[in-house]
């Protein structure tokens, strides 16, 4: 085995599928994505070279701008609120017996099973100001003025798209955290315990530095969860009302094939790219000086 590896043709071999597969799925993509970000296309047709124009448009577009915004907005909860809850059940799944801990971990992730047709569209009901679950919930119980059009209003409409996205995704968090969970020595615990420390103590200096790789995962993971997010939008709002719950996916999509503005759409994509390779190479070297520390 060795020796097939030192064999310098057998690994060119070996390499050559993956490169290639790359190449025409990634690479040739956004080299072409990047040339026509510079010209004004419907997709078919006269193409006529812009320059810089459809980049100039974008950083006066109101819209964008929206998107982006909504995007980091969705990155802060995932992160911040989704991620935090989500430890702190797995936590508690750890310390279950085998039996109650499956049971509970396939009830947290029946939701991540379902289509996303069917999550958006279960929501898109409850919401609804007729006959939706919630309104009908709160006329019960006396609040009438609180009874709104919840994915038609533009105070209330994103806090809705971003519930129906947490409520679908928070079994794959659970899920991640209890696997990363699983892999920090019980030694390292009953240890800290014996020298006298506390369950906080424990998990900050013990369970959390061992965690940091999946933590690490775990928001990448969510980053490009929340640039990619398409279908609940399209599916509950389509980015309305006013563009309150419009996403990049969903905005680059509408201009380049609802509106037929294909170079705009593709200087759309080559932002969109670079904010998800920044944010990513952002996170990995915030993490990489966290684990060097521990």
């Amino acid at each position: 085995m060795k020796n097939l590896f030192a064999d310098k043709k057998t690994i060119a071999i070996l390499v050559l599928p993956g490169l290639i597969i790359m190449l025409f799925a990634i690479a040739i993509p956004l080299v072409i994505s990047f040339i026509l970000s510079f010209v004004q296309w419907a997709g078919f047709g006269t193409m006529k070279f812009a320059g810089i124009t459809n980049y100039t448009r974008l950083m006066k577009d109101f819209t964008f701008w929206r998107a982006l915004y909504n995007v980091l907005l969705l990155i802060l909860i995932t992160v911040f609120i989704q991620n935090v809850f989500a430890f702190f059940i797995a936590s508690l799944l750890v310390k279950f017996s085998e039996k109650n801990s499956q049971i509970l971990r396939t009830i947290y992730f029946i939701p991540a099973t379902l289509s996303l047709v069917v999550v958006t569209k279960l929501w898109v009901n409850i919401f609804h100001p007729t006959y939706g679950l919630l309104n009908k919930i709160i006329h019960v119980l006396g609040f009438p003025d609180f009874e709104l059009a919840w994915l038609a209003n533009t105070k209330t409409a994103i806090w809705g798209v971003i519930w129906i996205m947490i409520w679908q995704g928070f079994g794959w968090a659970v899920l991640f955290f209890y696997g990363g969970l699983m892999t920090v020595p019980k030694e390292l615990e009953e240890a800290a315990l014996v020298d006298g420390a506390g369950r906080l103590q424990i998990q900050l200096h013990v369970v959390l530095p061992n965690m940091l790789p999946v933590i690490q995962s775990i928001i990448i993971i969510d980053v490009i969860s929340s640039l990619k997010q398409m279908e609940m939008v399209y599916l509950s709002t389509e980015g309305a009302p006013g563009g309150t719950t419009q996403f990049l996916a969903v905005y680059l999509y509408q201009r380049a094939f609802k509106y037929g503005e294909y170079g705009y759409g593709n200087a759309i994509s080559v932002l969109f790219v670079m904010i998800a390779v920044l944010m990513t190479v952002l996170i990995r070297r915030i993490f990489r000086k966290s684990i060097e520390q521990f």
